[in-house]
């Protein structure tokens, strides 16, 4: 991949988790304002905000050692923020979207 493509990348996956952390913050407002909902709705909160803030430091790697090791942050958040959606779905707190 050319240097500019990889720029170009970057900037918009930036701006992809970018919008994935606004998205769900927009999420979590709508959930109901049961004890249930809002526990697990600030798990997925800080999971998710974790995604976007830890790929804009995995873009400042000075290694590509160290971004890989940021990276794969970025995925476990990911991750566990998929869990904890899966988890509002299940306990029927939420409906599937």
């Amino acid at each position: 991949m050319a240097d500019i493509e990889k720029i170009e990348f970057r900037e918009m996956f930036k701006s992809r988790t970018k919008k994935f952390v606004v998205d769900n913050i927009k999420f979590f407002r709508t959930l109901p304002k049961t004890e249930e909902a809002k526990i697990i709705g600030r798990q997925l909160l800080r999971s998710l905000s974790s995604v976007g803030s830890n790929y804009r430091a995995a873009c400042r790697a000075l290694s590509k050692a160290e971004f890989h090791s940021k990276l794969s942050t970025v995925v476990e958040e990911a991750d566990e923020s998929a869990f904890w959606m899966e988890v509002l779905i299940d306990a029927e707190v939420v409906g599937k979207q």
